[in-house]
């Protein structure tokens, strides 16, 4: 008898594993994007709130995130048989390895926790916003993935998302506009121009966040296969007519075209066509992307005209972004390309599957994130006080400046600051004004 065939492909495995890597640069690069937007004094804790979404979701992931989001449950939340990574090994899920799954999956995770922070910025204190990601990966993240990705109520419906734009950002953009209200705005907010304090970073940032996208949407197809092709076309096409609208767009308004707005418009495109990118022909993702720009331009330039100090604009890009890519997919699926019809091809029923997912996502996550800010703010202080926020987050929470000059523009000492020193006496002679006479 000749032994079975194992069901792992070595090429779906290989690409995995690249994606994955793709998906997990994502997140410095988010760093990078979300740390030139902001001034100087809190650029390192900025970026460090992305780099501490790596540990502290990874490994909630781990140790039960995973089991809660792709556990054998019920239509709403998975169940605890992989808690602590029990029966996950190199054994096939699919025609790759549990392992890598899992992996893959945890990567997805970590990036929409790490988004939340792009609206909390210059206030949120670090050590509160880590416990914040470890509650909401459990509570908000992995049940709205369990729904949709993991065999939950919205997959049975038939709603499609490719690769999160509700699990992703629909469901982030939700968190982070109920975060910016609680905590309120920055004390400089409305007062003085905050602007960003290194466009470079934020044009090296978005580049990443482009580069590592091929593997989160062109990865969503779980293998080396046609779907990964069309996803990975669609994530070049989609924000290149994204970006050429907000361009236009920038230059009507104000007769320049900015170095942020581009990266912006790019970024918004990569959120618009998540959802749809394995489901819509070539020519629809040119499409998609350039209507999405219109939402989320226009809603940064309301956003800034009121109180609401959503400071990076996550609702705009991301929310307002996953929520057009989403509502899109309804319209452009294809039948031919990604196996669903849409309203064009005569399926009306399926935008508003589309709706309801948004909806529900939407709903669920802001109720859940402001339970959980109420909760945390009951146990440590969200805000940082006036005097930090004066001085900037880095040096207080952090002991680090991002740009000391010489040996350090600020010197930090850990506990009250030290007596100035007594003078001494000195050998040199008393400088004298200029034009005094000598002597007595």
């Amino acid at each position: 008898m000749e032994p079975t065939a194992s069901p792992i492909v070595a090429a779906d495995t290989a690409w995995m594993l690249v994606a994955a890597a793709l998906v997990l640069l994502m997140t410095p690069g988010l760093a990078f994007f979300y740390g030139g937007l902001v001034r100087a004094k809190n650029a390192l804790n900025t970026m460090m709130m992305s780099f501490a979404a790596i540990a502290a979701v990874g490994l909630t992931w781990a140790l039960l995130g995973y089991s809660l989001a792709f556990g054998p449950g019920n239509g709403w939340v998975g169940g605890f048989d992989f808690a602590l990574l029990t029966g996950v090994g190199v054994e096939a899920k699919g025609s790759i390895p549990h392992l890598l799954f899992f992996v893959y999956q945890g990567t997805f995770a970590i990036v929409t926790a790490a988004l939340i922070s792009g609206a909390v910025v210059e206030r949120m204190r670090f050590g509160p916003f880590v416990a914040f990601a470890v509650l909401w990966t459990l509570v908000v993240y992995a049940p709205v993935c369990h729904w949709v990705w993991g065999g939950g109520w919205l997959a049975e419906l038939g709603a499609l998302d490719f690769a999160g734009g509700a699990v992703v950002h629909v469901n982030a953009a939700a968190a982070a506009l109920v975060a910016a209200l609680v905590l309120g705005p920055r004390r400089d907010y409305g007062r003085q121009a905050l602007l960003p304090h290194n466009v470079p970073f934020v044009l090296l940032g978005a580049a990443l966040l482009w580069f590592g996208w091929f593997g989160f949407n062109a990865g969503s197809a779980l293998a080396a296969n046609a779907s990964a092709v069309l996803a990975f076309a669609n994530t070049l096409l989609a924000p290149t007519a994204t970006l050429a609208v907000w361009m236009a767009l920038d230059r009507l308004r104000t007769r320049r075209v900015t170095a942020v707005g581009a990266a912006t418009g790019a970024v918004v495109g990569l959120v618009a066509i998540t959802p749809a990118a394995g489901f819509v022909p070539p020519l629809a993702a040119l499409a998609l992307g350039a209507l999405a720009a219109l939402p989320s331009y226009y809603g940064i330039l309301f956003r800034a005209r009121t109180r609401l100090d959503d400071s990076l604009d996550v609702v705009a890009a991301h929310g307002l972004g996953g929520l057009t890519g989403a509502l899109l997919t309804g319209v452009f699926a294809s039948a031919a390309w990604g196996g669903t019809a849409g309203w064009l091809e005569g399926n009306v029923a399926l935008l508003g599957k589309q709706a309801l997912a948004v909806a529900a996502t939407g709903l669920y996550s802001g109720g859940a994130t402001f339970a959980l800010l109420h909760l945390l703010a009951r146990a440590v202080p969200l805000r940082a006080d006036a005097r930090l926020q004066g001085r900037g987050l880095d040096v207080e929470l952090h002991g680090e400046e991002a740009y000391g000059t010489g040996e350090g523009a600020i010197l930090v000492f850990d506990g009250p600051s030290p007596a100035p020193p007594r003078s001494t006496p000195s050998l040199a002679p008393e400088p004298r004004p200029l034009g005094a006479p000598a002597g007595g």
